[in-house]
């Protein structure tokens, strides 16, 4: 990470570690990647015990130079330049988060409450880059994360299998009926839901989508052509028509399921 990167962290860090209702502040990996980099964003998470100052007020407490002030989500996440950097800043209740993590540790009849999010909130928890804990509440709830049991890797992959699968289907049909629109949408939905199922099988948590082509090929347990059938279906080539890259996806889902 960049020194000016790591500074203008350190900035916000040292603001939020005043405010008595935050618990933790943690980094997003996308500040790793070049100041240059369109993914890049100083993205802070920032979990919180009780109510945070307002959005109009948390503006004047960023710094005259806080420009493009923006706050979404219900005022729970801001939005700003500093420079022409872009700072992000995402607070979110501890209690919400314990009842998350409780869902995936012990109440798992209650995971189809996640069938729509996925396991990216449980990926930041567990790897974002801890700059600020008041309590070590954070180190528990990262513990728990990465103890989580056999049980609830295997429902997270029959759920995103079954996804996966529905979504071949639709390629399918939107080959037969020659869709071009709704065979791109099956498409985006069946590789997202193939590679979710091969983070659930070398359980692990889903990184955000911009991550998952690079972090999917570097998992230990994958079908033994993934990769090359994975670059035949992304492949732009007039020779791969749609009803070869559908037969492909039918090679890939498969592969995936037989691990």
């Amino acid at each position: 990470m960049k020194y000016k990167t790591r500074q203008l962290a350190e900035r916000f860090v040292s603001l939020l570690s005043e405010w008595p209702e935050v618990e933790c502040v943690s980094l997003n990996e996308a500040a790793d990647s070049d100041t240059l980099d369109p993914y890049f964003a100083v993205i802070l998470d920032v979990y919180h015990r009780g109510a945070v100052p307002a959005p109009e007020k948390r503006w004047e407490m960023y710094g005259a130079d806080a420009a493009a002030f923006e706050s979404s989500g219900g005022g729970s996440k801001d939005r700003f330049l500093i420079g022409a950097l872009p700072v992000r800043l995402e607070f979110k209740a501890a209690e919400k988060i314990e009842e998350l993590v409780s869902i995936a540790e012990s109440k798992q009849d209650l995971l189809w409450f996640l069938k729509d999010s996925g396991t990216y909130g449980y990926y930041r928890l567990a790897h974002g880059e801890v700059l600020f804990s008041r309590t070590g509440w954070i180190d528990g709830i990262q513990k728990k994360l990465l103890g989580l049991n056999d049980h609830f890797w295997r429902q997270i992959r029959e759920t995103t299998e079954s996804k996966m699968e529905h979504s071949l289907s639709d390629l399918g049909a939107a080959l037969m009926n020659n869709d071009e629109f709704h065979y791109l949408v099956s498409s985006a939905l069946f590789i997202k839901y193939a590679c979710l199922a091969l983070f659930c099988i070398n359980n692990c948590f889903e990184p955000s989508h911009r991550a998952y082509y690079k972090q999917v090929l570097e998992l230990p347990v994958l079908p033994e052509s993934f990769a090359a059938e994975l670059d035949t279906f992304l492949r732009k080539s007039e020779e791969l028509t749609m009803e070869r890259k559908y037969n492909v996806a039918k090679l890939l889902a498969r592969s995936i399921i037989a691990l």
